[in-house]
């Protein structure tokens, strides 16, 4: 996600009406069905079709689907609710979730869930506060490397395993990058967001504050380790896009990717070979790393009650199922590459066992901190001379540590 800017001027919606039907239960007003919105941070044709046939399927509502800027995306929500224009629910960037958990925006919703035992801890801790849920944790994703088998085997590099390692990964990029593609492509950093190069770090042990939130971890060995070996390999290997540059891995025109399973059905029409495989290990070994996304019912909602049964209904197995055509689910009857392979018919088994379930299994959550927003915005400022070939790496990060550490413990 990128950082946050100006709000939008506008935002798409897209309504889904569902008239009720026999044995469903219609909840009514003076002016007629009740109408729930929802707002989500995809404009995705194919996403918003999978939201309108679930929708379809609920009878007690009306379900207005409103799709805000990701740029903005959490600023417009805020100030929607301190305007007093609330949404019945929201999706919830896991950046986000210790401000919207912490502050008692959202309404309770784990009673009401269907087999909510089911749900793997490590994916509902982001989402819980003093035993109870908050959010629904619809998607789960770890990272991993999407591979153009292609363009390694026309600069003479050998097809990646499980198993492989950063070394090899960058000895393979920078290969490709001297036949004129790119090497290793990171579609969500883009020298401004942060949080992705955990896909990397993770492999030296590094972390961007301690696991109490506490005490800034930038200037730590281990991320003193990790910087110096991405600053390498974009400045001296070229192995990775410099700043500036635009890299589309899913057309043709890099190596490698760092990215999330969703992304898999850009690559229906491929004119080229690819893989799809864990993160590299590090120097600590191997790990995973995960992206995450709930869905929470808003507090100031005239409609909580009926919100909370819709989110009930949106995430119950069946449609948790449908769901996971691009949102990796959270339960565990479904975290299972047979299951998982109905709605991801582009991955193998193989792939969906190594990179989904095991890292959804074993996976931390990219770095999430309480007044994330203005603390991501102080951490990419203080970070930009990093990305300049004659950077000070241990100085960059120190600063950065200068800078943030006043926050962590505000």
């Amino acid at each position: 996600m990128r950082p946050i800017a100006k709000l939008p001027s506008a935002a798409l919606a897209l309504t889904v009406a569902v008239t009720a039907c026999g044995g469903g239960g219609e909840a009514t007003t003076q002016a007629g069905p009740v109408t729930l919105r929802m707002t989500v941070w995809t404009a995705s044709e194919a996403h918003l079709k999978l939201l309108n046939d679930i929708a379809a399927g609920f009878t007690k509502a009306k379900v207005k689907f409103e799709s805000l800027p990701v740029d903005t995306y959490t600023t417009t929500l805020t100030t929607q609710i301190a305007g007093g224009n609330a949404p019945d629910l929201a999706w919830i960037l896991e950046r986000s979730a210790p401000d919207f958990v912490g502050s008692g925006a959202l309404a309770p919703v784990g009673g009401k869930l269907e087999n909510r035992g089911e749900l793997i801890p490590s994916a509902t801790r982001l989402w819980e506060k003093d035993g109870e849920l908050y959010a629904y944790p619809f998607s789960t994703s770890p990272l991993g490397v999407f591979v153009n088998t292609d363009l390694l085997k026309q600069a003479g590099q050998k097809p990646p395993g499980k198993g492989w390692t950063w070394d090899e990964a960058m000895a393979a990029a920078a290969a490709v990058a001297k036949k004129g593609k790119a090497g290793l492509a990171i579609p969500d950093f883009e020298y401004k967001e942060w949080g992705v190069l955990a896909g990397i770090w993770g492999g030296w042990g590094a972390k961007a504050w301690s696991d109490d939130g506490a005490t800034c971890g930038f200037n730590s060995p281990e991320m003193v380790g990790a910087m110096t070996f991405i600053h390498k390999s974009i400045f001296v290997d070229k192995a990775v896009p410099g700043p500036g540059t635009t890299v589309d891995f899913f057309a043709g025109d890099a190596a490698m990717a760092i990215s999330q399973v969703s992304r898999a059905g850009l690559l229906k029409d491929a004119k080229f070979g690819w893989e799809l495989l864990p993160l590299p290990a590090g120097p600590k070994g191997e790990y995973a790393v995960i992206g995450q996304a709930g869905v929470g019912v808003l507090k100031k909602s005239p409609n909580a009650e009926l919100a909370t049964e819709f989110l009930a209904y949106f995430t119950n197995a069946a449609n948790s199922a449908k769901l996971a055509q691009f949102f990796p689910p959270a339960r565990s009857s479904q975290l299972n590459a047979e299951t998982l392979a109905k709605s991801n018919p582009l991955l193998k088994p193989e792939q969906l066992q190594s990179v989904v379930i095991d890292g959804i299994n074993k996976g931390t959550v990219k770095p999430v901190h309480k007044g994330q927003e203005e603390l991501s915005q102080t951490v990419r400022a203080a970070l930009d001379p990093l990305w300049r070939p004659d950077a000070d790496v241990k100085a960059v990060l120190d600063d950065v540590c200068a800078k943030i550490q006043p926050m962590l413990g505000a």
